[in-house]
This record gives C-alpha cells, sequence and structure tokens, in this order.
C-alpha cells in the first residue's frame, strides 16, 4: 500500500512539472500580468502581444509610484533622452520579444532596467514552478529576475 501510495504522489509531482514546463510550449503562454521586485520595489507588468506577433512587456503599477513630496517618479536615467518625461509606473520594459519554438524561450530583444538606466539582451522561459524568469545579459555578465503571474 505504501508503495502505491508512493508512486501516486509521484506522479502527481511529475505531471505537476511537466505542466509547467508546457508553458515554455506555446508563444502567447507569456501574455499576461505579473507582479516583479526589483530592489524592494514592487511593481506589476503586463506582457501583451503586438499585431506584428512579438510581445511587449510594459509597467502599469508600482507600489511607490510617487515621491515624498506626492510627485510621481519619472525615467529620468533613460538613455533616450526624450523618454525621461515618463513616469516610471508607465515605462515599456522591452518591445519585439520574439518566440523561439527550437529553444522554447522568448527572445530577441533587449530588456530596459529603469534603475540602471541599462538595456540589456533578454531571454525568458517557464520554470518549473510556473514563475517567468527573465535573463538580460551584458556582454556575457547576466542577472535574472524573476516574475509571478497574477490574475487582474
Amino acid at each position: 500500500m505504501k508503495k502505491i501510495l508512493f508512486l501516486a504522489c509521484a506522479l502527481l509531482m511529475a505531471l505537476g512539472v511537466m505542466a509547467q514546463h508546457t508553458l515554455n510550449d506555446k508563444a502567447d503562454n507569456i501574455v499576461g500580468h505579473y507582479l516583479g521586485v526589483q530592489t524592494h520595489d514592487k511593481f506589476k507588468v503586463a506582457i501583451t502581444k503586438q499585431s506584428d506577433g512579438t510581445y511587449k512587456g510594459q509597467i502599469y503599477w508600482m507600489q511607490n509610484p510617487n515621491d515624498k513630496n506626492g510627485k510621481p517618479y519619472l525615467d529620468e536615467k533613460n538613455p533616450d533622452k526624450s523618454l525621461r518625461n515618463v513616469r516610471c509606473d508607465r515605462i515599456v520594459l522591452f518591445s519585439g520579444l520574439r518566440y523561439d519554438p527550437d529553444k522554447k524561450v522568448w527572445t530577441g530583444t533587449k530588456i530596459y532596467d529603469p534603475q540602471r538606466g541599462l538595456r540589456a539582451h533578454v531571454t525568458c522561459h517557464f520554470d518549473t514552478n510556473g514563475k517567468l524568469n527573465l535573463r538580460g545579459t551584458i556582454l556575457g555578465i547576466g542577472e535574472t529576475a524573476v516574475w509571478t503571474r497574477i490574475k487582474e
């Protein structure tokens, strides 16, 4: 009886892992709303599919969008000076993200880090827990952010 219970539990766990890996099997699985945290700052991102078949990620909510005087934070570190007046709770983090069906990842563009004012090559995939891992690299040096899907 213990062996049957153990096998049943193992099978259920394996099916759960396989189900999460299937998130990487379809390009549109990335579409949705996510919660991210960077340096203790929480934010929400909407990933949407664009008319050209690529994906865009844009912040639409921040836990602390305003300074101590109630003035909205602006994207002051953006290397594109024309975007420095964009509110931080409206920043486009990436656009042009493409799905690679052979590698089962999303890539082909750069992700923007507004805290540092940097753009890095990005590769995204879902881990076994269903979290979206975003790996940004500049000259081979990288950092991974993990976003959690939320229902809005």
